[in-house]
């Protein structure tokens, strides 16, 4: 079996009452001593718990470890200039030695429109300004002559190597965005049932546009707490078109970590 397993770093919380801000330096190397294929950290300006800033966290990751994948889990291009956006994204590859994931989204529904609004960005128009910033993101993270939406063309130096680019969403605006602009898909728990049938509508979107199919990344699957059923319902992934899985923080990184570890032994 392939299918590659990651965890989210300690940045951030899905419970507000529960922050889990921990050591990003100690949490990266340990996953990469266990042998996990990637970290992961989320991103947001203001979220309904605390959370640190993803580029700052993933560049940290990069630097303590040398192997291991890192990815934003998932980047919102639309809180920022686009130009910046790709910046930081070559700027992360270049230091990392090309191990860069870049995750894109439109941001947690849950979390309100706070953050976009302290950023000057007009929350009703995040899902356009992502696709226009799509548009544009590989020519500027390569460095090439690239003319943004406003007209003005740019080049950025130095350029870098552009990361697979995954987009996250279940409807159909984010199905298109995943055809059109992506070489990876993420969705949020989904069975492998339900992975298969919005992977096979993705990729008949994607082959109208002339591009190759994708496969999945799946974030907080659930699993079964018995190791080798666990092991068994990611080969059923797998045969569904899921590249990874990335488990969900339960409040204990270490823990978590180790669970992680012992299910890729499994595989």
């Amino acid at each position: 079996m392939t299918v590659e397993i990651g965890v989210i770093l300690p940045t951030s919380t899905p419970d507000p009452s529960r922050p889990i801000l921990a050591d990003v330096k100690a949490s990266a190397r340990y996953a990469e001593e266990l042998g996990l294929d990637s970290v992961w950290s989320t991103d947001h300006l203001i979220a309904s718990g605390p959370m640190l800033d993803s580029t700052v966290v993933l560049a940290t990751a990069a630097a303590i470890t040398e192997r291991i994948t890192v990815g934003f889990n998932v980047m919102l291009l639309a809180l920022r200039p686009v130009a910046w956006a790709a910046k930081q994204v070559n700027s992360l590859q270049i230091v990392s030695g090309n191990r860069l994931v870049l995750g894109v989204g439109t941001g947690n529904p849950a979390h309100g429109d706070v953050g976009w609004r302290a950023a000057g960005v007009e929350y009703t128009d995040r899902g356009r300004l992502t696709d226009e910033a799509l548009a544009v993101l590989p020519g500027l993270i390569a460095g090439r002559p690239t003319t943004l939406a406003n007209g003005t063309e740019a080049t950025l130096a130095p350029g870098s190597a552009v990361p697979p680019i995954v987009v996250a969403g279940n409807g159909s605006r984010a199905h298109q965005r995943a055809a059109r602009y992506a070489d990876g898909w993420a969705t949020i728990a989904q069975s492998p049932t339900e992975v298969r049938t919005n992977l096979a509508t993705i990729n008949d979107l994607a082959a109208e546009f002339g591009r190759p199919p994708l496969r999945a990344t799946v974030v907080a699957p659930t699993l079964d707490n018995d190791l080798a059923r666990a092991a068994d319902q990611l080969a059923a992934y797998e045969q569904a078109g899921v590249q990874r899985v990335i488990l969900p923080p339960t409040g204990d990184w270490r823990r978590d970590y180790d669970r992680a570890a012992d299910l890729r032994g499994q595989l």
